[in-house]
């Protein structure tokens, strides 16, 4: 196997941990850069750096010394909540981190990168029956992406393009469409909803309610974290360098996620809609022709067996913070 020197930004996060541990997993050398330690266990891969990559002089140092590839996971984003109330702080955040990011690992003569975008990028005009046609790649122009975490998504991988064409620095692109699993933000706002339908019903006893923005019916199609990590590295070893779909083609409603998270749960669990909690796009879902294609795979894991290996852990998590009382003893 030939031994690559790697560097994974945002490696305290969620996706980044996973990544990091399958790369060095593969004997690669792997250094870690994130504004903050990683939140739950360690993955610091051979070296883990503090770096704020909004700064040029940071983006610089991380990409130093002689590195084979790049995966650019550093961004600020978050769930629905997060993302539709701080288009300003978001946008400008990012804009940052990917163009200091990709300039830096130009100059540093990086082999190559791979940009982690976003199904936001896609137009809400596409999305407004819950019932939605499978989104394609070209259908993100005409352009109408979500305001401020979509517009950036879009336009960084318009740089990625650019810096191919100008440069012949190689670059790829992923839309993620919905990763949760272990280890994933699971509270304070910038959860995605799996995550935070696990949370909801970790903490209500069995026949309990939960809240549920909009009217449920709204649908999404979501991706484990390990179809993720490998789609990834898949793409990065590819001749492939445009826009790639990377997420499953499973499409459920709201509703039938939080069914299926209770039923994992093992409790019957009520619903209670509040219409004016934000709720995105009425339907979003992946068309995985060019994944197919392109790479001869697809994401495998279906929600209901991602969900049984995210619910116990987000679980045990707000049961270690005394959130959830302890299971009494058998006798």
């Amino acid at each position: 196997m030939n031994r690559k020197r790697i560097l994974v930004t945002g490696a305290g996060g969620f996706i980044g941990h996973h990544l990091v541990t399958r790369l060095k997993k593969e004997g690669h050398w792997v250094r870690g850069v994130d504004i903050k330690m990683p939140e739950y266990e360690a993955s610091h891969g051979d070296e883990f750096e503090l770096h704020d990559l909004r700064k040029w002089d940071e983006c610089l140092l991380a990409t130093r010394g002689g590195l084979d590839e790049v995966f650019t996971l550093a961004a600020d984003m978050g769930g629905i909540g997060y993302i539709t109330g701080n288009h300003a702080d978001i946008a400008r955040n990012n804009i940052l981190i990917n163009a200091h990011m990709l300039e830096a690992a130009r100059q540093n003569a990086v082999g190559k990168l791979l940009y982690s975008s976003s199904a936001c990028v896609y137009p809400h005009g596409k999305q407004t029956d819950a019932n939605v046609t499978p989104l394609k790649e070209e259908d993100a122009i005409p352009a109408e992406p979500e305001p401020g975490y979509g517009w950036e998504k879009l336009y960084t991988e318009e740089l990625c393009r650019y810096y191919q064409h100008d440069y012949k620095f190689e670059t790829h692109i992923v839309r993620f469409h919905n990763v949760y699993g272990p280890l994933g933000t699971y509270d304070g706002g910038k959860e995605k909803a799996p995550a935070a339908m696990c949370r909801k019903i970790a903490l209500q006893p069995d026949g309990g309610e939960i809240e549920v923005w909009g009217d449920g019916e709204q649908t999404r199609s979501f991706m484990y974290v390990d179809d993720c990590v490998e789609g990834m590295i898949r793409m990065m070893a590819s001749n492939y360098y445009d826009a790639l779909n990377l997420g499953t083609d499973e499409l459920v409603t709201i509703n039938q996620l939080v069914d299926l998270v209770a039923e994992v749960a093992g409790k019957k669990i009520g619903k209670r809609h509040n219409l004016t909690g934000p709720q995105g796009v009425r339907g979003r879902n992946s068309d995985n022709s060019r994944l197919r294609n392109t790479l001869g795979w697809e994401p495998k894991i279906f929600l209901r067996e991602g969900l049984k290996k995210t619910y116990p852990w987000i679980e045990a998590e707000l049961r270690k913070h005394g959130r959830v009382a302890p299971q009494p003893a058998l006798v």
